[in-house]
């Protein structure tokens, strides 16, 4: 399911972060960054997957 999650996160990014952890902080922070710049927005998406 991870790696559904991981792939779903590089194409949607706010998508993956909010099928792990729901509207929290880091929902919330992965769309900030998402807005700032692509990369970043993987980054993160995929760490708060991969650290579950």
């Amino acid at each position: 399911m991870d790696l559904v999650r991981i792939i779903v996160a590089i194409l949607l990014l706010p998508l993956g972060v909010f099928l792990q952890v729901g509207l929290g902080k880091h929902f919330w922070l992965n769309i900030l960054l998402t807005l700032l710049g692509y990369i970043p927005g993987i980054v993160h998406a995929v760490w708060i997957i991969a650290r579950k």
